[in-house]
């Protein structure tokens, strides 16, 4: 099989000067396509020696373990031995497997941090499962808190407090909108802790966390009220106009982002009640309005109910 070369290696044939090298699998050579002249021989193939034509073969196949992961407090580095498959053994035989795999386990989680970075770590998994967050936000989160154990910021408390509160940093510094009280909801942990942990941590690392935007919330206030897209498009449009009217500096995201997709949902008539969107976005009623009468007057819209 030929194929076009992508080494660095070698860039252009001595013989004629072209650019055009061929690299033959089979003969492991490497071969200019211009005059034929053999550049190098005894090529070593990297690939794997066997071959694979369904994904199910490749998997059968394939020799490797877990790629390395941050979520696991040894990376994923250290084997594990299998609780399954053991009724066949005699009663003896299945003794002695209990007592290594125990051993096993015991050894792979050695010493004080070690034991507390694993239970940090699962905490963080089990919120990022409960609030259905991304694999790359789970990773992030993972980073931040060996970050944090490396400098000494865990020391005097709460391990899932801490835990709970790198995952909630990792959400803001990827702009994934998720609210402390999900956070608290999904950890049991009081909001204020949580907070507050999140402040020490921005505050100590000196990590830079982008302010969150109208928009933002726009997009994730229309999936919880269920607004049409077309809907969600108006309110987007609409909060571009309050932004040249200068309407939404000092003023916090969610309310703007909530008046304008309520003025949207009457425009488009996919109407939804002030209630129901503050119950969404954890807002009373009052600042709703409030927005919503600033925009009907700055923005001059007129809509017939």
């Amino acid at each position: 099989m030929i194929g076009k070369l992508n080494s660095l290696s070698v860039e252009k044939c001595s013989e004629c000067g072209s650019s055009l090298l061929l690299r033959d699998t089979e003969n492991a050579e490497i071969v200019c396509g211009n005059c034929g002249f053999v550049l190098k021989t005894m090529l070593t193939a990297r690939g794997p020696e066997w071959r694979a034509f369904t994904p199910e073969e490749r998997k059968q196949k394939v020799r490797v373990g877990a790629p390395q992961t941050f979520i696991l407090h040894d990376k994923g580095l250290s084997t594990k031995i299998d609780w399954r498959d053991i009724s066949g053994f005699a009663p003896e035989k299945r003794a002695q497997l209990h007592r290594i795999r125990q051993w096993q386990q015991r050894s792979r989680v050695s010493g004080s941090t070690e034991k507390s970075l694993a239970v940090a770590l699962s905490n963080i998994s089990r919120v990022s499962n409960m609030l259905s967050l991304p694999k790359y936000i789970v990773e992030t989160s993972a980073i931040t808190y060996r970050k944090a154990v490396n400098e000494g910021l865990i020391r005097g408390r709460s391990i899932r407090g801490m835990a709970t509160a790198a995952t909630y940093l990792a959400c803001r510094q990827n702009k994934l909108i998720r609210s402390i009280a999900d956070f608290s909801k999904a950890s049991n942990i009081n909001g204020k802790a949580i907070a507050s942990n999140y402040r020490f941590l921005v505050r100590k690392m000196k990590l830079f966390v982008p302010p969150i935007r109208p928009n933002q919330q726009i997009t994730k206030l229309s999936n919880q009220i269920g607004l049409d897209g077309s809907t969600e498009g108006i309110a987007h449009k609409i909060l571009l106009g309050a932004k040249k009217q200068k309407l939404t500096s000092g003023r916090g995201a969610k309310s703007i982002a909530a008046a304008a997709c309520y003025i949207a949902s009457i425009i488009a008539g996919d109407y939804r009640t002030q209630r129901e969107i503050a119950d969404a976005v954890d807002l009373t009623e009052v600042t709703i309005r409030n927005r919503y009468k600033e925009m009907m007057k700055r923005l001059t819209i007129i809509v017939s109910l």
